[in-house]
């Protein structure tokens, strides 16, 4: 695997970590576990995620966020607590896949992966905010569960793929900053909408 790859599948990883940490640890832990996905030496950090008291605390909290994402405004509050543990796991994720012995490429590993972590947490959070403002209750559990599908397929395709890796951190980045925009926009447009209604009161 390059250094291209590398990186690739470190940022989809730290990307997908943003919208699922606990499922993409699970995943990953399970998936080495059963050999259903080998892992080559280089990512032999990855380890850990095999062990069975990682699986069980991914599982754990997959458990609770599975439910919690469904609910609305209970998601934001999640959501929330998680803007500090989203970005610090996809950091961690990230060195473990780089593995890096020079200090300078852990620094970077650390830092693209808690950045790419926290931009797509940013999206997602920002996203569910938008989402939740709707007065219908189905969009909230199809979101979130559209969000369980993406992470689980795209997880497993970067891991058995490095050249897709590669894609999906492009795509992924490229969607999170596009929402991130977007949801500026429909923000600004509701505060905007706020004092004009009640001037009408």
């Amino acid at each position: 695997m390059g250094a291209v790859e590398l990186i690739g599948l470190a940022a989809s990883v730290s990307l997908l970590s943003g919208w699922r940490l606990y499922l993409c640890v699970f995943a990953t832990g399970l998936a080495m576990r059963t050999g259903w996905v080998a892992l080559p030496e280089h990512l032999a950090a990855l380890d850990v995620l095999a062990n069975p008291w990682v699986i069980g605390i991914a599982a754990l909290g997959l458990i609770v966020e599975f439910f919690a994402d469904k609910v609305a405004w209970l998601d934001s509050a999640w959501d929330a607590v998680h803007t500090l543990i989203r970005p610090a796991g996809g950091a961690l994720l990230a060195l473990a896949i780089v593995d890096a012995q020079d200090p300078a490429w852990q620094v970077a590993s650390l830092l693209l992966g808690g950045g790419a972590a926290l931009l797509s947490h940013g999206a997602k959070a920002g996203t569910r905010a938008v989402v939740n403002a709707s007065p219908e209750p189905f969009s909230n559990i199809a979101v979130s569960t559209g969000e369980d599908v993406a992470t689980g397929g795209l997880l497993l395709l970067a891991l058995a793929n490095p050249v897709a890796a590669v894609v999906i951190a492009v795509a992924l980045t490229l969607a999170a900053v596009a929402v991130l925009i977007m949801v500026r926009r429909m923000l600004k447009r509701l505060f905007r909408a706020a004092p004009e209604a009640k001037a009408r009161i």
